[in-house]
């Protein structure tokens, strides 16, 4: 909780990228304090290691993709909400493809390798990022907002015009036990004309019923079903936490969201960071006790804050 996390020993993976379709190999290795989570692409003999950072973010369409100097590596949300799910604060991530790999569509492979193999606490304090004052962000009927609490904590609401799905509202409050056993193994999902039209467009090509949740019009296609009833609402949650982790510290703050995504999901780390009156950046051992009585003090519904959009 107050010093700095790293893997005890490297892991290795295999799969298809769920848009290239191509096999990727994976290797997550530990690093250094104050090093960050840093991808490297192996197959990229120049300027092949990219920085996780908001700086370096490229694109947000269907998933988010971390690039720099021309190199980039995308699908990075379900790796990243592993790591930060699992508090790891530094690791080197190394794949020979630009996308990380698949898995079954979930973080839960992730966390299983992350367990078995271990963590390892470093010698150096962990910085949070205290959100101070709310700030939120909109688009549509979409918006995505932080506002302060005493832990990381996300209530997340989506609406669907299917029968399987319809409207799903999750809160949790994140720690190594929860995400474990209540995020993780939420895989991805999609609609089968959705998924028709992006492999018609060359996107989408390694997905299949093993790694994601697909729905025809009427139900789910999937034999086996869902893992649990709100899997939809907590896989989302699971990317949240994936696209929020690329600013770089742990967020002590509530994320509430509705219907956001990765675009959004970005848009307010950004507003966030702009203002810098919001926020504020310290170790848990130098943060004064003021902070969380101010904090316990307000008095904000979350579920009527939901109900409602805020520009």
């Amino acid at each position: 909780m107050y010093f700095q996390r790293t893997l005890k020993r490297e892991i290795f993976c295999q799969s298809v990228g769920l848009h290239t379709g191509r096999k990727v190999n994976m290797t997550i290795k530990p690093a250094a304090s104050d090093e960050g989570i840093v991808l490297v692409r192996k197959d990229s003999k120049h300027r092949n290691m990219i920085k996780v950072c908001l700086e370096n973010v490229t694109d947000t369409t269907l998933a988010t993709t971390i690039g720099s100097n021309g190199t980039a590596v995308s699908t990075v949300e379900h790796i990243l909400s592993a790591l930060s799910g699992m508090g790891v604060d530094n690791a080197i991530i190394e794949v020979d493809a630009p996308e990380i790999p698949i898995m079954d569509g979930s973080s839960l492979p992730f966390v299983n390798m992350l367990k078995l193999v271990g963590t390892f606490t470093q010698d150096k304090l962990k910085k949070y990022l205290i959100v101070k004052k709310p700030v939120s962000v909109s688009e549509g009927e979409s918006y995505a907002m932080l506002v302060p609490s005493t832990s990381f904590e996300i209530t997340y609401k989506i609406e669907f015009d299917h029968p399987s799905i319809g409207e799903q509202r999750y809160h949790v409050k994140l720690s190594d036990e929860t995400y474990d056993k209540e995020i993780c193994n939420s895989r991805t999902f999609g609609f089968l004309k959705d998924v028709e039209y992006l492999q018609a467009k060359g996107l989408a090509l390694g997905g299949s019923l093993k790694n994601a949740i697909i729905l025809d019009t009427e139900k789910i296609i999937n034999k086996e079903g869902l893992r649990s009833h709100d899997e939809f609402v907590k896989h989302k949650i699971l990317d949240s936490i994936g696209d929020l982790s690329i600013i770089g510290m742990p967020i002590i703050g509530h994320f509430i969201a509705y219907k956001s995504g990765h675009k959004l999901n970005n848009m307010l780390l950004k507003a966030l960071l702009e203002r810098e009156e919001n926020w504020t950046a310290t170790s848990l051992l130098n943060c004064q006790d003021s902070y969380y009585e101010e904090f316990s003090a307000l008095d904000i519904p979350q579920y009527k804050i939901l109900d409602a959009i805020h520009a």
